[in-house]
């Protein structure tokens, strides 16, 4: 890097962007009053995968934006009273935060229960049904795409109307077999509007829509796409549990840490009254 650099800095001589000379730190790049920027200021910054010209624009970017951040400060030393530029209570404050975020996080991730229970989380969702209220309208679906050139559509749409117990193993057998896209889960709930960035369909009222059709297809210029309605939840409505479950194990395991934090603390401090560690004189 120390030969790439010099080349750089070459380069910018010959451009006509002259250093202001040497001093006891080494090459002057750039200076703003008394403050001065140094090559080897920069020199560990430029990445290793730059171009020449890449690493030039790169200094002279850092350069350009290093002046620029030297005059506002200059400006505001000139303008802010020596109270507003006495930062050391914000800097003492904002170290301790850091010391104890590092510290609870460490016990946190030492002391922390993450296993929870099917029954936590059913308790959890039926204490809470109001928090559940779906803001979109979400289905269980199973769905091909057929390619139009290959003539497959009659073979799957019989696929489909198979009773439930068999039409989801043949609908995946034929599909590997035929190398088709498909989604055949009927345990995940999906967001209608994501399944709309799949398939073409187009409706102005979902809600009907969904209330109106079981199975569909429809095609476009290259594929035609089978689908089959499973369930369906609109929006406004309680959410489904299968649909809230790992957002619901999260809740709980955040509410687990808030009070564990909240009883170290509380440990802490009843243990320093017992060893008479602070006193307060008022």
């Amino acid at each position: 890097m120390n030969k790439l650099v010099k080349l750089i800095f070459l380069a910018l001589v010959v451009a006509g962007c002259q250093p202001g000379g040497t001093d006891s730190r080494g090459v002057v790049i750039a200076r703003v009053h008394d403050d001065y920027l140094y090559e080897s200021d920069i020199r560990r910054l430029v990445p290793e995968n730059l171009s020449r010209l890449d690493s030039i624009a790169f200094v002279r970017n850092y350069t350009d934006q290093w002046i620029k951040t030297r005059l506002m400060i200059r400006q505001a030393e000139k303008n802010l009273t020596d109270r507003q530029l006495n930062f050391d209570r914000q800097l003492e404050d904002y170290k301790n935060s850091l010391i104890i975020y590092q510290y609870e996080t460490e016990l946190v991730r030492q002391k922390l229960d993450t296993l929870v229970t099917e029954e936590e989380i059913e308790k959890y969702y039926h204490d809470h049904l109001a928090d559940f209220e779906l803001k979109e309208n979400i289905v269980k679906v199973q769905y091909v795409i057929l390619n139009k050139e290959e003539e497959l559509e009659g073979k799957f749409k019989e696929l489909f109307f198979l009773p439930d117990s068999i039409a989801a193993d043949s609908l995946e057998f034929y599909s590997k077999l035929y190398e088709v896209p498909y989604f055949l889960d009927t345990a995940t709930w999906v967001s209608f509007d994501d399944l709309l960035s799949t398939i073409p369909i187009e409706t102005y009222n979902q809600e009907l829509f969904l209330k109106g059709h079981r199975f569909i297809s429809l095609s476009d210029d290259r594929f035609v796409y089978l689908l089959k309605f499973v369930d369906f939840r609109i929006k406004n409505d309680i959410s489904p549990l299968d649909f809230r479950r790992n957002d619901i194990r999260d809740i709980i395991i955040n509410k687990r840490k808030v009070d564990l934090v909240k009883k170290l603390r509380a440990d802490i401090y009843k243990q320093a009254i017992l060893n008479k560690d602070f006193e307060v004189y008022y």
